[in-house]
C-alpha cells in the first residue's frame, strides 16, 4: 500500500511539472502575441490554457483520492495539500496569460498600444516568462534551498508596470480611454502572473520546511 502511495505521490509531482511547463509556453507565446500583434500567437495561449485546466483537474482528482483513501501522514499530506494549491496557482497564471493574449485579439491587426508603450510592456512579459521559467526549475528541482525565497519578486517587473499604469491614466494621455484601459489590465494581468509565481516558491519552500507563508523572509 505504501508503494503504491508513493507512486501516486510522484505521479502528482510529474503532473505538476508538466503543468508548469505548459504554462512557461504559454508565457513565451503571450509575450511574442504581445510584442509582434502576432494572432497565431494569442491562439496558441489560449489552446495551452486548456491544456493546463486539463492537467489541473487530473492533479485535483489524484489529490482527492490520496487523500480520501490513503489517510497521509503529516509529510505526505503536506505534499499533497501543497500540489493543489500550486495547480491552482498555474492555472491562474495560465489563465492570466490567456487574458493577455485577448487583449491581443481584440486590437489585431493594430498594436495593443504605442511603441513607446509596447516595449515597456515587451520588457514586463520578458520578466514574466523568466519568472515562469524559474517556476519550472524550482517545481523540478530534488532538493531546493531550505534558508532563502526560492522565487523572488521582480522589483523591475513590478516598477514597470507601475509605470505603465501612470501613463495610462496621464491627463495628457491622447490614444483613448479603451486603450487606457487595456494596458492597465494588461499590467494588472502579468501582475497576477508574478504573484502566482512567488506563491510557487512560497510554497514550494513550505512543503520543504514547514515554514509558513507569511513566516517566510529572505535570509
Amino acid at each position: 500500500m505504501r508503494t503504491k502511495f508513493s507512486i501516486e505521490l510522484t505521479a502528482l509531482t510529474d503532473e505538476l511539472a508538466h503543468m508548469a511547463r505548459l504554462t512557461h509556453e504559454a508565457a513565451e507565446r503571450a509575450s511574442a502575441a504581445l510584442v509582434g500583434s502576432d494572432l497565431t500567437a494569442a491562439y496558441e495561449v489560449f489552446a495551452l490554457e486548456e491544456h493546463v485546466q486539463v492537467e489541473h483537474a487530473k492533479c485535483e482528482d489524484r489529490s482527492v483520492i490520496l487523500l480520501a483513501l490513503e489517510a497521509p501522514v503529516a509529510r505526505d499530506l503536506r505534499h499533497v495539500i501543497t500540489a493543489m494549491q500550486i495547480a491552482d496557482d498555474l492555472l491562474g497564471m495560465a489563465t492570466a496569460l490567456s487574458r493577455v493574449a485577448e487583449v491581443v485579439v481584440r486590437h489585431y491587426p493594430d498594436s495593443v498600444a504605442p511603441r513607446s508603450i509596447t516595449l515597456v510592456l515587451s520588457e514586463i512579459a520578458s520578466a514574466a516568462t523568466d519568472l515562469a521559467a524559474t517556476v519550472v526549475r524550482v517545481i523540478g528541482a530534488q532538493n531546493p534551498p531550505r534558508d532563502q525565497i526560492l522565487i523572488a519578486r521582480d522589483e523591475n517587473m513590478d516598477r514597470l508596470r507601475a509605470q505603465v499604469v501612470e501613463t495610462a491614466a496621464d491627463p495628457a494621455w491622447s490614444h483613448g480611454s479603451a486603450m487606457a484601459i487595456d494596458i492597465a489590465m494588461l499590467a494588472h494581468h502579468y501582475g497576477h502572473c508574478s504573484d502566482h509565481s512567488v506563491r510557487i516558491g512560497q510554497l514550494i519552500r513550505f512543503f520543504h520546511t514547514g515554514i509558513p507563508l507569511y513566516a517566510q523572509v529572505d535570509a
